[in-house]
């Protein structure tokens, strides 16, 4: 058969391919676009059967669809991609020394105050932070699994500078030589710590759990359940316990530190992750018909 793949939006012709078989997938029709326009490398390909659809997955085979017009596919050029494992390096790497830079060397950002001697509470968030970092690096090159493979570019900057920025504020104030420490004292320390160690084990838990959900080289997807780790039995309550326990720790590190910065910034990350816990847990309830009709997406019996 013979297939046009019209640009979406202005609808004029990229290629047109030939001799194309009804059990191609679109994942093969990227590689015979790709053929022909080296630019468009796979990675930065989006086909769909109408101009404004949605983005078909690469193992559709062509003879399942209601193509228009008889052989017409529409494509957008997703622009210059990066690597998902690439950008998360780059997105942890950098908090980890925009706030240890503030920590282990205050002479280069508070001059003559950093002779003052540091509280304990400075030292245990320092702790927290560089843990919850360092965690995240390890589980971005040996657990995480990734459906797709790359992302736009320009994500990378707008990501970095979301993680470097609030990890540098966050730094600049709880390691400041006049920063004041929890109002509760010793209690309210410890109580921050054990909440942000407790977090950090049941979000590790939860990315091992996801892992294990996916065979090594499949795209395979299930209803995530709770194993026998006992962190997992959130997944009974909500669809994303891993954000979950994301928004927990850092609502625990700034019990910790009692710092505004380190509020604002467990906000704004749980702002973003309740939206991706949304459509996540809507997607599971139109991927999967017997999907658990209690759970919730981030928040049990909330949100």
């Amino acid at each position: 058969m013979e297939l046009d793949v019209l640009k979406a939006g202005s609808e004029t012709l990229v290629v047109n391919l030939k001799d194309v078989k009804p059990s191609s997938t679109i994942g093969d029709i990227k590689k015979l676009i790709h053929g022909q326009r080296r630019a468009l490398y796979p990675d930065r390909q989006a086909l769909r059967t109408e101009s404004k659809g949605r983005t078909l997955p690469d193992n559709v085979q062509l003879s399942t669809l209601d193509l228009r017009k008889g052989k017409i596919l529409y494509i957008k050029d997703l622009g210059p991609q990066i690597a998902w494992k690439t950008v998360f390096l780059c997105e942890y790497f950098g908090p980890l020394v925009c706030y240890l830079i503030t920590y282990l060397r205050p002479a280069i950002i508070y001059g003559d105050l950093s002779t003052r001697p540091m509280h304990q509470a400075v030292h245990l968030a320092a702790f927290c932070h560089t843990l919850h970092y360092a965690k995240r690096l390890l589980e971005t090159l040996f657990v995480h699994r990734f459906s797709h493979a790359t992302m736009p570019i320009l994500n990378l900057f707008k990501n970095c500078s979301y993680y470097w920025g609030f990890a540098f504020i966050m730094g600049y104030y709880i390691n400041h030589p006049l920063y004041t420490p929890a109002y509760f004292g010793k209690a309210q320390i410890y109580f921050g710590v054990a909440g942000f160690l407790l977090s950090e084990l049941g979000n590790f838990s939860i990315h091992i759990a996801l892992r294990n959900l996916r065979p090594a080289g499949s795209k395979e997807r299930k209803i995530p359940m709770p194993t026998s780790n006992p962190f997992t039995q959130l997944f009974n309550f909500v669809s994303c316990p891993n954000y979950s326990y994301e928004a927990y720790a850092w609502a625990f590190f700034t019990i910790l530190t009692q710092c505004l910065p380190a509020g604002l910034f467990a906000a704004a990350g749980f702002g973003q992750m309740a939206l991706w816990a949304l459509g996540k847990h809507k997607l599971y309830k139109k991927e999967f018909p017997n999907y658990p009709r209690n759970r919730k997406a981030i928040i049990p019996f909330l949100i």
